[in-house]
């Protein structure tokens, strides 16, 4: 029998929290551009998020104005969180 383990950003809140926390330790480029794989590869290798989990997460931070998605989907801007965001 296999046991599941919960998984830490099935949660779109927490998810998008941990792409805020990532993309604000990532030096933007250009018009403060963040490249999308800056943030899409550690959320899924390293810290072995989902696909759906990550892209929950981007929809909620869009939503909660946390980051600006750009129409292509190529980048995403920090937009300046409230003090709480990074603190939890």
């Amino acid at each position: 029998m296999k046991h599941v383990n919960e998984r830490p950003f099935a949660d779109p809140q927490a998810a998008a929290r941990k792409l805020v926390q990532l993309a604000s330790g990532i030096e933007a480029v250009q018009d403060g551009r963040i490249h999308i794989e800056k943030i899409n590869y550690p959320f899924l290798y390293a810290l072995k998020g989902s696909g759906p989990e990550f892209g929950a997460g981007i929809r909620y931070a869009v939503e909660k104005g946390w980051l600006d998605l750009h129409e292509s989907g190529t980048y995403v801007r920090l937009l300046t969180p409230g003090d709480d965001l990074l603190a939890q």
